[in-house]
């Protein structure tokens, strides 16, 4: 278990200009008295670790250290080959640059494990793009990356749901987030952090003027935030529905993961074999089309309003099909008729 932890504060040190014990601690779950020793241990064995006091003190290694790429288990090794996103890569414009990085890590490696992670890379690959969409045009966002990259402030116009729709922004791009084939961007403006989707950029200049990230920042943390957040303002209001059986089954690949969560947290069965269930909503004109797409296997029982909305939208749409709501339903068509590109 030492042995482990020795090797993960090497690697930890070899991949920062510099660190803190408490830093150490927290990552490794270890107190700050066991990172002591731990270091202590290190400088034992030869290992060139420097500590340094004061406010921007901490461990580092001696300029030009570094450890091989010893000791990975098959387990290990297949790891470092799946967490390879060519595709990912190649839209931050790095595609040649992880290839490359992907054929010296699998020479470095002994032929066995290289061996593996070919086979593993052959037979694994990651589509994010979900079925029916494509993916968003990302022409941005390599200026983007560089930004976020270099620290640098950039000016952008940018194309949003409210109004005015496009506005311009001076911002501090703090990091990039790519969610189900779609880019998106995480930047500070006026001292508040905001996403901003990459494809609804119109234009983006990066600015000579360097900026600090906020201390603490992580995008991880402040992602899934954001997620939870996005759902709480978009769900508003709620509304009650009937499914029958196989509307209840059709559920989840209609309907997005929150309400299908929430129609299962809230379902209660009904003597006809249909369920009674509570479901989140946006707004009523997102109802009517998430609702319609279910056909006869639901039925609203409230809000009233939004009962109405379903019965007038079903009832024009009667009035359009019973062949008195267009001319060319009143039209028969000539038999024989030749067949027109």
């Amino acid at each position: 278990m030492r042995a482990s932890r020795l090797m993960s504060i090497l690697l930890l040190l070899q991949s920062r200009e510099r660190t803190t014990a408490r830093d150490l601690a927290a990552h490794l779950d270890v107190s700050e008295r066991t990172v002591y020793r731990d270091i202590q241990a290190l400088s034992a064995a030869g290992i060139p670790v420097y500590g340094e006091a004061g406010h921007e003190g901490g461990y580092r290694l001696v300029d030009g250290y570094r450890t091989r790429l010893t000791g990975l288990t098959p387990a290990e090794a297949d790891s470092l080959f799946l967490t390879g996103l060519p595709a990912v890569a190649a839209d931050l414009g790095l595609g040649q640059a992880a290839e490359h990085a992907r054929l010296k890590l699998a020479a470095a490696l002994p032929l066995d494990l290289s061996e593996r992670a070919a086979r593993l890379r052959d037979r694994f690959h990651l589509d994010a793009v979900a079925w029916y969409q494509a993916a968003d045009p990302i022409p941005h966002l390599t200026e983007v990356a560089a930004a976020v990259w270099h620290q640098r402030r950039a000016h952008m116009r940018y194309v949003r749901w409210e109004s005015p729709h496009e506005v311009s922004r001076t911002i501090e791009p703090h990091g990039l987030v790519s969610k189900g084939g779609q880019w998106y961007l995480v930047a500070r403006r006026d001292e508040q952090f905001r996403t901003y989707r990459i494809s609804r950029l119109r234009d983006v200049h990066v600015l000579d003027e360097s900026f600090d990230r906020a201390t603490g920042f992580d995008l991880a943390a402040y992602w899934q935030t954001y997620l939870n957040d996005f759902d709480a303002r978009r769900h508003q209001t709620h509304a009650v529905l009937r499914l029958s059986p196989t509307g209840l089954h059709r559920l989840p690949y209609l309907a997005e993961p929150a309400v299908v969560h929430a129609a299962h947290e809230s379902a209660t069965p009904e003597p006809d074999g249909w369920t009674r269930v509570t479901i989140p909503v946006e707004t009523d004109d997102q109802a009517v089309r998430d609702i319609l797409r279910l056909g006869p296997d639901a039925e609203v029982l409230a809000p009233v309003a939004l009962r109405a909305r379903i019965a007038d939208t079903l009832t024009a749409m009667a009035r359009r099909y019973d062949g008195g709501g267009s001319p060319a339903a009143r039209t028969p068509a000539p038999r024989n008729s030749a067949r027109q590109e």
